[in-house]
């Protein structure tokens, strides 16, 4: 029993090799074809749905908020939900948390992956699917998390170092790439939607709610900064997490 466990701990704070530059090239290459195309995209963004729900979850408890639930839909919007007073620091990190996290958690993934922890990374993963399972208060939402932790279960005990090692860049990459498509895509939707007036509301990822009631729009309202000045905070976000992610994983 203490022999398994010590195996498993060293396993975990331990190092793993690397693979070879060609699986790094078609790792990113698989990213780029489920971000790219808008009909994988619809079908992917689901994932980059769970990190933005789940950095404004995080950022609510840090900041010392009550988080009672998140909800993740069909069309790849969410709803995460929080008790606090509705002003003030810790609902501004909140609200600016969404857009964030996705690129985010791929950098710091890319700086794992760069120092060799690869386990690391997998278990990581896994424990913050398992503990956003338990704030999920939608069934879909509940199936998604279950069928993405799931994913990295499996991986972590039944592949092998190569696999692992392969699945875990592959899912960086899709964090870099994918966190940066969101950002536009608010942007579009709330240039279609300027001059329209909408109640305060919720925003996400994706499509459902009109674009006033965007993260960005909430948090103008919460900062009297222009929305667009927190557009482009998402977008220097993403596109520098992308870059520097990108340094590291190809080993510049």
């Amino acid at each position: 029993m203490d022999t398994t466990a010590t195996s498993l701990w060293d396993e975990l704070v331990g190092t793993q090799p690397g693979p070879d530059l060609w699986v790094v090239l078609a790792t990113l290459a698989a990213a780029l074809a489920v971000t790219a195309p808008p009909g994988l995209w619809r079908l992917s963004r689901n994932a980059i749905t769970i990190a933005h729900e789940g950095g404004h979850g995080l950022v609510a408890l840090l900041t010392g908020r009550t988080l009672t639930g998140i909800r993740l839909h069909s069309d790849t919007s969410g709803l995460t939900v929080s008790r606090g007073k509705p002003y003030g620091l810790g609902m501004i990190l909140t609200a600016a948390a969404g857009y964030t996290a996705p690129p985010l958690l791929g950098l710091g993934g890319a700086a794992l992956l760069a120092a060799g922890r690869i386990t690391l990374l997998l278990w990581l993963a896994t424990a913050l699917l398992l503990a956003m399972l338990v704030m999920i208060r939608n069934a879909y939402g509940a199936l998604t998390v279950v069928l993405t932790g799931s994913l990295f279960v499996l991986v972590s005990w039944l592949t092998g170092p190569q696999v692992q090692a392969a699945f875990a860049y592959a899912v960086v990459w899709f964090l870099l790439l994918g966190g940066v498509r969101p950002g536009f895509e608010l942007q579009s939707k709330r240039r279609r939607w300027r001059g329209r007036e909408a109640p305060f509301g919720g925003g996400g990822v994706g499509r459902a709610g009109p674009a006033p009631d965007s993260d960005a729009d909430q948090l103008a309202r919460l900062t009297h900064a222009p929305a667009g000045v927190w557009l482009f905070l998402f977008h220097a976000v993403s596109l520098c997490s992308l870059t520097g992610g990108a340094r590291w994983l190809l080993g510049w």
